[in-house]
């Protein structure tokens, strides 16, 4: 009897934030669709908590059962006490938590007992509270992985656009210091493995420029001239269809391209959250395996309420289910 196929894994996220009520909310809405159905990770009392109002019930796992109606599988991580489970509190304790789950979702994965993660939403505050570092979930994985933390990259995915991120949660002069053609580069050629995973063989890539209006040919910087223009050219040498630097408010109004780079966090955040919302989903890129978020926050004044929307984490989910991904494939 072959075993079964290997499920997606989803962590719960800030315990104290609204990741565990809309893993439970995406699980009961998936009950149905075995390929999708995740197995959930975190502490079972935090995840029993949301439980409750769907009728489901517990059963724990290491991931090597198929999915089945009326059950959530749970991947039982210990990492908070019951008196640090304060929905809609930041806490340190729940930081660590956060890092805690995903940390024991990837070793799964590595393990061969998952194809995938999804995460629930993040706090950098209470994760840094904790004493790690932390400036977004690509270079947590980095760290996972043993990747170097500038070869794994945000792609941001909403309202029919994908915007790789250069740079992300980083003071904006750090960000523009660390630009150099060998981070754009690494970026696009990131960018390029994941569109031919999510099934776009011939990709075409735009590239923002640094400064207003790319610069306008110097009078307002060499940025552009220093760095995106030597890494476009080192781009198309390598047989990648890469354009610009244009700025980025005029390049985001063409057609026809299937991702764009942005040198830093607001420049792609912005648009995207602009048109999709709460809906946008995250894939990390570059790490090596599969791995979306969500690309919302933790929503710390709703948490414990169950008014959550868990549409995002079901777009997520569906994003890595249909991902052809191979170990191999994603790394850069």
């Amino acid at each position: 009897m072959s075993s079964p196929t290997p499920r997606i894994f989803l962590s719960i996220g800030d315990p104290n934030g609204i990741g565990p009520e809309i893993a439970v909310k995406a699980v009961a809405a998936l009950q149905h669709d075995p390929e999708l159905n995740p197995v959930i990770v975190g502490d079972r009392f935090v995840v029993e908590h949301y439980a409750q109002a769907t009728g489901l019930r517990i059963e724990e796992t290491d991931g090597t059962v198929s999915a089945k109606a009326g059950v959530i599988h749970l991947l039982p991580v210990q990492k908070l006490s019951p008196a640090a489970f304060t929905p809609g509190q930041i806490s340190s304790d729940a930081g660590a938590a956060t890092v805690g789950y995903l940390s024991a979702a990837v070793a799964c994965l590595g393990q061969g007992r998952a194809r995938g993660i999804v995460a629930c939403p993040h706090s950098e505050t209470a994760i840094n509270a904790a004493g790690i570092t932390f400036s977004g979930y690509p270079n947590l994985l980095a760290r996972l992985v043993g990747v170097e933390s500038d070869r794994v990259f945000l792609m941001l995915i909403g309202a029919g656009m994908r915007i790789v991120h250069a740079t992300l949660h980083e003071r904006l002069a750090d960000s523009l210091a660390r630009l150099t053609p060998d981070l754009v580069v690494a970026a696009g050629q990131a960018a390029v493995t994941a569109l031919h995973a999510l099934g776009i063989a011939n990709p075409k890539i735009g590239v923002f420029g640094i400064n207003p209006h790319a610069g306008e040919n110097g009078l307002f910087g060499q940025d552009d001239e220093n760095i995106n223009v030597p890494a476009i050219a080192r781009l198309r040498q390598a047989g990648i269809d890469a354009h610009g630097p244009v700025g980025a408010d005029l390049l985001l109004g063409q057609e026809g391209y299937d991702a764009f780079i942005a040198m830093y966090h607001d420049q792609g955040h912005i648009p995207i959250k602009l048109l999709a919302g709460r809906t946008s989903s995250a894939l990390s890129i570059g790490a090596g395996l599969i791995f979306s978020s969500v690309g919302h926050g933790s929503a710390f004044d709703i948490a414990g309420k169950n008014i959550a929307d868990p549409e995002a984490v079901i777009r997520a989910l569906r994003l890595v289910g249909g991902t052809a991904f191979s170990s191999q494939e994603a790394s850069v």
